[in-house]
């Protein structure tokens, strides 16, 4: 599944039927229709980012990696809320999505200790 968030796993061991019912209902959301991973993930991406919703940014550009879109194509999306979302939130999601793809950077980068 990848990352978590600390609070997630939490209130997932606390509230476990809870957490089965959102992972069904997430992936009857995701398997209803024609969209394919990458183009999900990129609509996801900009619901977060008109919330201006942190965790959503974060978690979806995440996500967005993992199905194959690329930098360009997250950078391209954040750039789309600007005139829809307004600059604040486009800001914001912009540094919290540049925040997770410069942790892939440091994951890629050969260990120089």
């Amino acid at each position: 599944m990848g990352y978590l968030p600390s609070v997630y796993k939490r209130f997932i061991g606390e509230h476990p039927d809870i957490g089965r019912a959102w992972e069904q209902l997430t992936s009857a959301c995701y398997h209803v229709g024609p969209l394919d991973q990458k183009t999900q993930q990129l609509i996801k991406l900009g619901i977060a980012i008109g919330l201006s919703s942190e965790g959503g940014v974060r978690s979806h550009t995440r996500q967005a990696l993992l199905s194959g879109v690329s930098r360009e194509e997250i950078e391209h999306t954040l750039l789309l809320g600007l005139s829809t979302a307004g600059f604040p939130a486009m800001i914001a999601s912009y540094q919290w999505a540049k925040e997770v793809l410069d942790e892939g950077d440091a994951d890629a980068a050969p260990d120089r200790g």
